[in-house]
């Protein structure tokens, strides 16, 4: 049975809804797919300077953290049903819905996320409040680079790091990719969202309950995402932290050898792989067996 739990126990505001957006479809949507998380799972709620943060949880609370971060979009941190369920055995599985993005994180209109330090800052409180002192940590597309970044910025207390075909940390966007999310980006609608997934992922056969969540949130009342310059190669080279890159073999976001090459180039430990036969947006609910395999074993190491 799911619990909920909320760290300050005080009320929130609604977000004013956007014209094209039901939220009353979204949350369905979003609890079907939260369904698909382990048994023993729990909501809670932690409160930071830029609103409060609604995290997912499951996992012994004794056993190593572990902070999963989504995509961008409507990814939402329920997307990582299918990592929750392996690592949650041996790991205390904590997955944010992100500040100002689709999800049920609630930001403050007073105090918004802006730059990439006030990331820094967001997860820092995050992690306090979770009483988190270290944590592995991994991110999809976007949410790789906001992993990435803080790991940068705060190596102390990220021991070791996955990125999942991480956007904008080791090559720059396609063209063509960007050209195909422009309609879904400048005004969307369910029948855009899916039209564009479907080209990304070259018709594969997607979880119909993911993606309903996706076209449910079309026209969220979502903030700009906070982004930033692809990280410095002085940087990249200072990261001594272990690595695990797994890049999408038929992603339309970037070139895969190309962000291969680069990481492999500048990160001193890390290990790479290219994940046949799946695409950057079937990751990571519909990835293939080998991304748990691989993630299994790169956070079981001591």
């Amino acid at each position: 049975m799911a619990r909920t739990r909320t760290y300050d126990g005080t009320r929130t505001q609604k977000r004013p809804r956007a014209r094209t957006y039901d939220s009353d479809a979204f949350r369905t949507a979003y609890d079907k797919v939260l369904a698909k998380w382990p048994a023993d799972r729990e909501t809670l709620t932690v409160a930071t300077p830029y609103g409060t943060t609604r995290v997912n949880a499951c996992g012994p609370r004794e056993a190593p953290p572990l902070l999963l971060l989504p995509g961008g979009g409507g990814a939402t941190s329920v997307s990582w049903y299918v990592q929750a369920a392996a690592l949650a055995p041996t790991h205390r599985v904590y997955a944010p819905d992100l500040i100002g993005a689709p999800g049920l994180s609630v930001p403050d209109d007073g105090h918004r996320l802006r730059t990439p330090a006030d990331l820094t800052a967001w997860l820092d409180a995050l992690l306090d409040g979770l009483g988190v002192r270290a944590a592995d940590m991994g991110g999809h597309s976007y949410g790789g680079w906001i992993a990435l970044d803080y790991a940068l910025r705060r190596p102390e207390r990220v021991r070791r790091l996955f990125l999942l075909d991480p956007t904008q940390c080791f090559a720059e966007y396609k063209a063509a990719y960007l050209l195909h999310a422009l309609p879904m980006l400048l005004r969307p609608t369910p029948r855009r969202v899916r039209a564009f997934l479907e080209w990304e992922t070259g018709g594969a056969d997607l979880d119909p309950d993911w993606l309903r969540l996706q076209e449910a949130a079309a026209g969220f009342p979502a903030a700009r995402p906070v982004t930033g310059p692809r990280p410095k190669t002085a940087g990249l080279r200072s990261l001594d932290k272990p690595v695990l890159l797994l890049v999408a073999a038929n992603s339309r976001t970037h070139d895969a050898a190309r962000v291969v090459a680069r990481a492999g180039a500048v990160l001193p430990r890390v290990e790479t792989a290219v994940l046949a036969d799946v695409s950057h947006h079937a990751l990571p609910h519909a990835g293939p067996a080998e991304t748990v395999r691989r993630l299994t074993a790169f956070l079981s190491v001591g």
